[in-house]
């Protein structure tokens, strides 16, 4: 049986520091520090539970982060 890939760590970051900031600069800035995939929800958006390694999810309300998680 082949081995189990060990997938890269996330980047060390601070995910506090993205609320309140405007969704296009959160994601720049996401992206500058690393983060392979960023992906911006509404609200109660339906999503899968799946973690993936290297992605930062936001939850923009009006243009604004609201929230932010790894996974």
């Amino acid at each position: 049986m082949a081995p189990i890939p060990t997938p890269p760590a996330d980047p060390q970051d601070a995910l506090d520091s993205y609320v309140g900031l405007a969704a296009e600069a959160a994601e720049g800035q996401a992206r500058e520090r690393g983060w392979s995939t960023v992906r911006a929800l509404p609200p109660g958006a339906i999503i899968t539970m799946e973690y993936r390694s290297g992605r930062l999810n936001f939850e923009v309300s009006d243009g604004t982060v609201t929230r932010c998680w790894k996974g």
